[in-house]
């Protein structure tokens, strides 16, 4: 059973788009979805700083358009067994599911970003990892800490998210055995704080006409098999403030047998993870055309 997964913000790197380029008809592309989001996607993702790609509004199309890139420089046009991304990872998951084009992908990645980023500006919060610890204590002790939690990814990694005071005092006495680290993000994404976006991010939503998965779609919320496209779509709406339960994906894939497990670019952060949630599994990141030799030995 081949897997592919696609990663989130936060896996954005300087020059990440440049090797992708030399392939063909990557530089057209990228230029076509460049016109789709109002933003020189080439220029960013190629000489773009560290600074520029941070910006939500940029580091998300980046994301789905260097997901897609590398997805179709894999597959050609094969078709995995199933997809599952993190976050904004699920634009491009479902462009490969054939739930979306990748165009939609792209112009829906570009209007998510601008809507997050402009929620995060009106409000000052954070996030910050929690490592270690036990898991039911630290979700306890975020009741009376006015934090929520945004994201779930492996056994003791939990990201949480709310005001920079809160998350402060949350760092100050953390709970027994974990240790919190800040992380260098705009605002609280999947929290109440990204409420402000939905509603530009429904209306851009309620614009699609999808089509039913092509492949097993495995869902960000709980980790369940979707195969209705409406859902699909629905599901990336209540995404905006709702926990990235990564954990409860890697769980639904060992049950369904994952076998062969490919991070697309830029990968690295989420093949770790499956690595240790999918000991017996073959797990590749696929960072740059250079592993592609590699990775097509894995997915074949």
């Amino acid at each position: 059973m081949l897997v592919l997964l696609f990663p989130g913000q936060g896996s954005q790197s300087p020059g990440m788009l440049l090797p992708w380029l030399d392939l063909p008809g990557a530089r057209e592309r990228v230029a076509g979805w460049s016109d789709l989001t109002g933003l020189d996607l080439l220029r960013l993702g190629t000489a773009g700083t560290a600074e520029q790609i941070r910006d939500t509004a940029v580091a998300q199309p980046l994301l789905t358009v260097a997901g897609l890139l590398s997805a179709q420089a894999l597959l050609r046009d094969a078709l995995p067994d199933a997809v599952c991304g993190h976050s904004i990872g699920e634009l491009p998951a479902l462009a490969v599911a054939g739930v979306l084009t990748a165009d939609e992908a792209v112009r829906l990645a570009g209007r998510r970003g601008a809507a997050m980023a402009q929620a995060a500006a009106a409000t000052p919060t954070g996030m910050s990892a929690v490592l270690g610890g036990d898991a039911d204590e630290v979700l306890a002790a975020l009741d009376g800490a006015d934090l929520q939690v945004a994201t779930v990814n492996v056994a003791g990694q939990v990201v949480v998210g709310g005001s920079r005071d809160a998350l402060a005092a949350f760092a100050a006495h953390p709970p027994a055995g974990a240790r919190v680290r800040p992380l260098d993000v705009a605002g609280a994404f999947h929290t109440d704080a990204m409420r402000p976006a939905q509603s530009a991010f429904e209306q851009a939503v309620r614009e699609l006409v999808p089509s039913a998965p092509r492949c097993t779609v495995v869902a960000n919320a709980d980790g369940a098999q979707v195969s209705s496209a409406q859902e699909l779509v629905s599901r990336l709406v209540a995404q905006l403030t709702s926990p990235v339960r990564f954990d409860r994906c890697l769980q639904t894939l060992k049950s369904a047998g994952a076998t062969r497990v490919v991070e697309l670019a830029p990968g690295g952060t989420l093949a770790g993870m499956a690595r240790r949630a999918l000991p017996d599994a073959q797990v590749l990141a696929l960072k740059t055309p250079a592993d592609l030799e590699l990775a097509t030995a894995v997915s074949a």
